[in-house]
C-alpha cells in the first residue's frame, strides 16, 4: 500500500501547489507511481500539470459520490504521474459536505480502491482549514507543510500545528507531520536565514534539508503547463524539488510496498547554497 500525503498550509502564497506539482513530478521521474489530487477550487495543480479542468470527471464528483474515483483519474504528460483534476465546483463542496454524514471521511473512503495502485498520493489542499482540507487530512497518512521563509508564515505554522492536533484528537490519531519544506528561501536576507534557523531549532529532523529558493523558473513553469523539474531541470528550483523528493522517498521507504529505486545520497542544499 502506498503513502497518502496532504500538502497543507492555511496561508496562501507559500508555494503549496508548486510543491505538490513538483514533488509529484520528481517522484514520478524517480520511478514511483504517483497520483496528484487537486482539491483546490482554483485548480492550479491541474493547470500546472498542463491538464484541463475536466468538469464531470474531477475531485468534486468524487467527493459528491457522482462517479467512482477510478473514473476521475487522468494520465499526464509525465510517465507514472496521474491526476484527479480540480474545478470551480469544489467551492460549493465546502457547503455541501456539511450536511453529509461522515463528511470528514468522504475522500478517505473513496481513496481505498486506489491506494494499492500508487506509491504516493499527493493531495493539494486549499489555503484554508475548511471541509476540503479536513477531508484531505483525514485521508492522509502524513502531512507535508510548505513554509515560506517569512515572519507571517512562521506565525501561521503554529496555527496549523494546533489544527493538526485537533484533527488527531477528533478524527485521525495517527496523523503526523512528515516534513516541513522551506520555500522561497533567499540566502541573501537575514530574515530567511533567521526563519530557517528557528524552524529547524523547533522542529528538528522534521524539517527537510533541501530548501526551495526564490527562483523565477518556478513562477514561469505553470504558464507552460509544466512542473519546473521538466520545464528547466537545471534550474535551482528544479534541483531543490528533486532533492526534496528524494529526501521524502528515503524517509518513507519502510512504508512503501515493493522495492523502490535506489536513490543516491542527495547533495545538501542549505543556507550556504540555496538561492
Amino acid at each position: 500500500m502506498g503513502l497518502t500525503l496532504a500538502v497543507a498550509n492555511q496561508k496562501g502564497g507559500v508555494g503549496k501547489t508548486a510543491t505538490v506539482v513538483n514533488l509529484g513530478a520528481a517522484l514520478a521521474l524517480d520511478g514511483f507511481r504517483v497520483l496528484v489530487i487537486d482539491l483546490d477550487s482554483q485548480g492550479s495543480a491541474t493547470s500546472g500539470l498542463g491538464e484541463a479542468h475536466d468538469k464531470g470527471r474531477s475531485s468534486y464528483e468524487v467527493l459528491s459520490g457522482d462517479i467512482p474515483i477510478q473514473d476521475a483519474v487522468h494520465p499526464t504528460a509525465i510517465d507514472k504521474l496521474s491526476l484527479i483534476p480540480g474545478t470551480r465546483d469544489l467551492a460549493g463542496a465546502e457547503i455541501e459536505l456539511v450536511t453529509i454524514d461522515d463528511r470528514q471521511s468522504r475522500l478517505r473512503q473513496q481513496l481505498e480502491p486506489l491506494r494499492d495502485s500508487y506509491d504516493y498520493i499527493l493531495i493539494d489542499c486549499p489555503p484554508s482549514l475548511g471541509m476540503l482540507t479536513l477531508n484531505a487530512l483525514c485521508a492522509a497518512d502524513a502531512v507535508v507543510v510548505p513554509l515560506q521563509c517569512e515572519f507571517y508564515a512562521l506565525e501561521g505554522l503554529g496555527a496549523l500545528v494546533e489544527t493538526l492536533e485537533r484533527v488527531r484528537a477528533s478524527f485521525h490519531p495517527d496523523l503526523r507531520i512528515l516534513g516541513i519544506l522551506l520555500t522561497m528561501y533567499d540566502a541573501r536576507t537575514s530574515l530567511s536565514r533567521q526563519v530557517a534557523r528557528e524552524v529547524r531549532q523547533h522542529f528538528g529532523d522534521r524539517v527537510l534539508r533541501a530548501m526551495v529558493p526564490r527562483n523565477v523558473r518556478i513562477s514561469e513553469s505553470p504558464s507552460y503547463g509544466q512542473p519546473v523539474v521538466t520545464y528547466d531541470p537545471a534550474s535551482q528550483g528544479a534541483i531543490a524539488y528533486r532533492l526534496a523528493a528524494r529526501e521524502i522517498a528515503e524517509m518513507t521507504k519502510p512504508v512503501i510496498a515493493g522495492d523502490p529505486p535506489a536513490i543516491a545520497n542527495p547533495e545538501r542544499i542549505d543556507e550556504t547554497t540555496a538561492g
